[in-house]
């Protein structure tokens, strides 16, 4: 007899099509604006999401404004200029170079902060793989909250630190478009690889 969790704690056929089987990346946006309070729900979604020690290294910067967005287009490869200038909003998910000083709050259990100090390899590598984390559990909670997202690459970072963390504390990770997706304009889905090819049970 199968463990009943696998069918009665599964999330619904009509909430995993929201999330991964009918959800896409979008280039093309209807112009309906993305109101704060949605993009703080979504914050307070994916900050649950798990992090070596509780980290929470990502930072998120939310561009909504043209004069905020028209600072991140110099760094943009130019074709994702127009999906960004047209998106809603443009999230910068980054990474706090600094996250372990939060971590006596965070991890008040143990003195993790000590582990991290003045150890810029650790830093970078548990910064760099933690704020990635949080960032596909921000899509992943846009998603759930009924918006549609643009994550990207495409960019040149050392513009985008330059232009908005001159100090560097702050370091971009990857871009993200946000709002409701023009679904006339998607081109078919691409092909996945198989289990075969990417899986190994051992």
């Amino acid at each position: 007899m199968m463990p009943p969790t696998l069918y009665e704690n599964r999330l619904s056929g009509e909430g995993l099509d929201r999330l991964f089987r009918q959800a896409r990346t979008f280039s093309a946006w209807l112009p309906d604006a993305v109101p704060t309070a949605i993009l703080k729900e979504i914050f307070e979604i994916a900050r649950l999401g798990p992090t070596s020690a509780n980290s929470s290294p990502a930072r998120f910067v939310f561009l909504t404004t043209a004069e905020a967005k028209s600072r991140l287009l110099p760094a943009l490869s130019p074709g994702n200029v127009e999906k960004t200038q047209t998106a809603p909003v443009n999230v910068i998910v980054a990474w706090d170079n600094e996250f372990y000083d939060k971590l006596p709050e965070l991890f008040p259990h143990a003195d993790m902060r000590k582990v991290f100090a003045g150890n810029q390899a650790l830093i970078h590598e548990t910064a760099f793989r933690n704020s990635s984390l949080e960032g596909a559990y921000f899509v992943l909670a846009a998603r759930a909250l009924g918006l549609d997202c643009g994550p990207m690459s495409g960019f040149n970072k050392d513009k985008v630190n330059a232009e908005f963390f001159p100090n560097g504390k702050w370091q971009v990770n990857f871009l993200c478009n946000l709002g409701y997706g023009e679904r006339s304009k998607l081109y078919p889905r691409n092909p996945r690889l198989d289990f075969d090819e990417a899986c190994l049970v051992l």
